[in-house]
């Protein structure tokens, strides 16, 4: 059963206040759970219930996607804004240094909240910024072509497509590996967060010069690729792990760009061992 989606108000010492919302569930060390460009919290409900065995797990919108609000006017949503305001965020939620997950774009964060200290583990999947300039130019192509469609296609168009296995994969097929397993609300869902996210333009060109460069030492990082990532191609996990190299990498067979819902059980597998490790 899915918790209740809350806000938190958060008011960083050297920048406006914003607004983030979150699910948060069971007890024992913070996990936080951070989505991709484009979608929500929402994403990670496969997982949330065995993580939340064992540990509090606190899934975040993003600023400007799901229902959390767009940054204040004049605000930026490049790296070096982004990472302070989840920071304080963490803060605010009482999860001070927490487990970070992350996914994609989430992925990416979760990596620069490790390399400055703030967080204890990082799990990272398919995460963002190991692409050539070709890389980038094709998965920002293929982004602006999903966001262009969930534009374009009506609420009563998408709830008709998303009623049979095909509609789902026309839909989130980009994304899944099996998007006839995603149910039919929550490809309704997604593709209206996705229609709906005042962070999405600001966000992908932010992203438009972006590489992760730096080692992430002094946590456990492990950073895991879908066999079937269909966005971002799974040659760059090993660059990623040639950037940091005391990560684990972790290949998901069978899964696709966004792996919680493909499969859950190995995603909740791969977390855990990271957070448990020492």
């Amino acid at each position: 059963m899915a918790a209740p989606v809350s806000f938190a108000r958060v008011s960083p010492a050297d920048r406006p206040p914003f607004t983030v919302a979150y699910e948060r569930k069971g007890a024992g060390e913070p996990v936080v759970l951070l989505h991709g460009i484009g979608h929500h919290l929402q994403a990670w409900r496969p997982v949330c219930d065995i993580l939340a065995a064992s540990h509090e797990v606190i899934s975040l919108d993003l600023p400007g996607f799901g229902a959390s609000p767009a940054l204040p006017d004049g605000s930026s949503y490049d790296l070096s804004s982004v990472i302070p305001l989840l920071t304080a965020a963490f803060t605010e939620l009482g999860a001070e240094r927490p487990h970070v997950v992350g996914n994609s774009l989430g992925g990416l964060l979760a990596l620069e909240l490790g390399r400055t200290g703030a967080a204890r583990s990082v799990t990272a999947l398919s995460p963002a910024g190991f692409w050539t300039a070709a890389e980038r130019r094709y998965a920002f192509g293929v982004l602006r072509g999903m966001y262009a469609g969930a534009q374009a296609l009506s609420e009563p168009v998408v709830e008709s497509l998303a009623r049979s296995a095909l509609g789902r994969a026309s839909l989130t097929g980009t994304i899944y590996a099996h998007p006839g397993r995603r149910s039919a609300e929550a490809v309704v869902a997604e593709t209206r967060a996705l229609r709906e996210a005042p962070g999405f333009a600001p966000t992908l060109a932010a992203g438009r010069e972006v590489r992760f460069t730096s080692d992430v030492p002094g946590v456990p990082v492990t950073i895991a690729w879908g066999s079937r990532d269909r966005l971002l191609l799974p040659r760059q996990g090993v660059r990623a792990k040639h950037t940091i190299p005391a990560a684990r990498l972790v290949r998901l067979p069978g899964c696709g760009h966004v792996p919680m819902n493909d499969d859950p059980a190995l995603v909740a597998r791969v977390v855990l061992d990271t957070v448990g490790r020492p």
